[in-house]
């Protein structure tokens, strides 16, 4: 966002402003649009793109337009919830778009948003407006459900406190119809979105529990809204949670047996 870094005082404030004037609808700046996205004058912000192109978070092309550069891409390698995870969720996410052949993410929480972290488009699937590194609301996807579900009661409840943005008529913006749809997802293991970010998809989302069964990620299915088959999407979309889990070094706990 413009100038969302304009108060940076320190060094290190101000060479994440430039690091942060891109985004998705930014991926190509000028360095004048660096200096007004960052909130810096541009000598600083000529010698701050200077320094991290050198070091190779910023490439410049032919014609003098910066980009993200192939270093960052490294260090983003070594994250646990990035690449380390799609990596091991990846054969599991392929056997559910094979499947399926819809639409399959996988996500994380990170703040009060979900980042996409893989996405594989179905052939013929509905279309949805989500990328890898996108973020989105908790309350407007699946996965974010499927996440928000399991964090902190206290979490939750700041959450649901609001402001609940809306992006279709559908979406949920009641705190009170929120509580209950965390509450549906904790009793079921599994999030339906309907029709909330666009009106013509519907997601089924399932948690992804860590070695500790803590819940660190989510993995969907997205769906046309008036073809959605809810009861035949579950069963697919919880197999692939578990697969990932359990590669991911979690073991479900031994059921115990009433009669014994």
């Amino acid at each position: 966002m413009e100038g969302r870094e304009r108060a940076a005082g320190s060094a290190s404030g101000r060479l994440l402003a430039v690091l942060a004037a891109f985004d998705h609808e930014h991926t190509a700046l000028s360095l004048t649009d660096i200096s007004r996205r960052a909130g810096l004058s541009l000598t600083t912000a000529h010698r701050l793109v200077a320094a991290l192109t050198g070091w190779g978070a910023l490439e410049r092309d032919v014609n003098g337009v910066y980009h993200v550069g192939l270093r960052l891409w490294e260090l983003a390698a070594l994250a646990p919830r990035g690449l380390a995870l799609r990596q091991i969720a990846l054969p599991f996410l392929e056997d559910l778009y094979e499947a399926t052949h819809e639409n399959v993410q996988l996500a994380v929480m990170d703040g009060a948003e979900v980042v996409y972290t893989e996405w594989i488009a179905g052939r013929s699937s509905v279309g949805v407006r989500i990328q890898v590194g996108a973020r989105w609301p908790l309350h407007a996807t699946g996965v974010g459900l499927a996440l928000l579900a399991h964090t902190r009661p206290d979490v939750q409840e700041r959450y649901c406190a609001g402001p609940l943005a809306a992006y279709t008529p559908y979406t949920i913006t009641d705190p009170a119809r929120l509580r209950r749809a965390l509450a549906e997802v904790r009793h079921s293991g599994v999030a339906v979105s309907n029709r909330q970010i666009t009106d013509d998809a519907l997601s089924v989302a399932a948690p992804v529990r860590g070695a500790d069964a803590s819940v660190v990620a989510a993995v969907s299915l997205v769906v046309p809204e008036a073809e959605a088959r809810v009861a035949s999407l579950i069963p697919a979309v919880r197999l692939a949670a578990r697969g990932i889990s359990r590669a991911l070094g979690w073991h479900p706990a031994p059921r115990t047996d009433p009669a014994a």
